[in-house]
């Protein structure tokens, strides 16, 4: 198993890590009410999905 020889400095595991980034969830507007939903998903303001009602709001 691969062990590492010395220990990692603090910049260079910093530097690494700033590779990490987060990126924004995407929305989409619902086809009935205009407000913003997860793509393939239920629209939680009007309960609509795929143009037909699946929830009593």
């Amino acid at each position: 198993m691969a062990v590492p020889k010395r220990r990692m400095s603090r910049s260079n595991t910093r530097s690494r890590r700033a590779q990490w980034k987060t990126t924004a969830v995407a929305t989409q507007p619902c086809p009935q009410c205009r407000s913003p939903k997860l793509p393939h998903a239920l629209c939680t303001v009007c309960g609509t999905y795929k143009g037909r009602q699946v929830v009593e709001v």
